[in-house]
């Protein structure tokens, strides 16, 4: 067993590193002030090739394995977490997907311009009704000779306004349940299709979450991944995946956190001393680090086991669950040890506790995590 990163996974490491602290960093708070979507940050993401890490370069990706892509995505999140998530729906939910169930067709019109980063994509699975019961759905496409007409709405949409392609779940058949939901890529220029106004957000507030808006839309029927009634399938599959890309993210938060905490430690003097010398504030630090190691350990076995096409969606789960879960903590505990000035938007401190709390929402709840590491102890 070894611990060591490979030198692929260390100049990937110092690359997104330098990135986000050159690109991300200057402006990271204006950005989260004024909800502005990072346009040059995504465009040098795609120039660095992070957009499509997973893909395989015949279709225009970096073709990395899954651990390279948790290590550039802690890294970007580390100093925002919003434009990792932008990074990490393009990677997870709609790269991978395609990568897997998509057709030749589909690979060499859609996917080589998603991984190059030509073309920005979104994922649309949820809808105002549904929340966590996914499968609750109403958005329908019919069958039209050489098309689908869709109609419906989606909400809860990442990359929602400025994405070019979007792959949307919708009913082909009704009545009966999650048997009868296809998957289909759909193009913004279609006409009928709307995004609508972006969410006010608690946090990762400079990446955009619409609802999207289907008015007898045409859909070729080139653009059917899969079968139909396999959608249920492949977005779950894909949400398995999509779960260690909100892991990573999780564990940035949580290591910014942390790091937050150690350099205000060492700066602040109480009672003629630096706080870093009361064991009350050790403690707190001690237990931080414990968990984004415990957390890191989770996210790159899921990764490895994906990556040597090994069963992993229930090690993505406790990954999700336990990162998300220390981000909430230590972002938390990082505002307490900054104490009042931690409170203030100012010191940028209290952004990770608002970004954290997302990463316990998206992609499956973390009562959804729990159920499936349970149903699986108790099959």
């Amino acid at each position: 067993m070894n611990f060591e990163l490979t030198q692929e996974h260390r100049l990937i490491q110092k690359t997104a590193k330098e990135f986000a602290q050159n690109e991300l960093l200057p402006e990271v708070l204006k950005r989260d002030e004024s909800k502005i979507w990072p346009k040059e940050a995504v465009a040098k993401m795609a120039d660095l090739g992070f957009l499509g890490i997973m893909v395989d370069e015949k279709y225009g990706g970096s073709g990395m394995d899954t651990i390279s892509y948790t290590i550039a995505m802690e890294e970007i999140a580390k100093v925002d977490a919003a434009a990792s998530v932008i990074m990490s729906v393009n990677n997870s939910l709609v790269c991978s997907l395609l990568s897997k169930f998509g057709d030749e067709f589909q690979k060499e019109i859609f996917l080589k311009k998603l991984s190059k980063g030509e073309k920005l994509g979104a994922f649309s699975l949820s809808e105002p009704q549904s929340g966590s019961d996914a499968s609750n759905m109403l958005t329908f496409a019919k069958k039209e000779n050489d098309s689908y007409i869709l109609n419906g709405t989606k909400n809860w949409v990442t990359n929602g306004k400025n994405s070019d392609i979007v792959i949307v779940a919708a009913l082909t058949t009704k009545d009966v349940g999650h048997k009868g939901i296809s998957c289909f890529i759909v193009e913004k220029s279609f006409d009928g299709f709307e995004s609508g106004k972006p969410e006010k957000k608690l946090g990762i507030r400079s990446s955009d979450t619409t609802e999207l808006y289907f008015d007898n839309v045409r859909v070729p029927k080139e653009n059917l991944i899969g079968e139909e009634g396999d959608g249920f399938k492949i977005c779950l599959e894909t949400l398995d995946g999509g779960r260690i890309g909100i892991a990573s993210q999780a564990l940035g938060i949580a290591q910014a956190s942390l790091d937050a905490s150690i350099k205000y430690s060492k700066e602040r003097k109480q009672f003629n001393k630096p706080i870093a010398a009361f064991q009350a504030l050790q403690f707190k630090m001690a237990d931080m680090s414990i968990a984004i190691d415990t957390s890191r350990l989770l996210i790159q076995k899921a990764a490895w086991l994906k990556d040597n096409h090994m069963p992993y969606a229930i090690d993505a789960a406790k990954a999700k669950l336990y990162a998300s879960e220390a981000a909430m903590k230590a972002s938390t505990e990082c505002v307490q040890i900054h104490g009042g000035y931690g409170y203030m938007r100012e010191t940028g401190v209290e952004r990770l506790m608002r970004d954290a709390k997302i990463t316990q929402i998206y992609e499956g709840t973390s009562e959804v995590q729990r159920l499936v590491i349970a149903r699986d102890l108790l099959k």
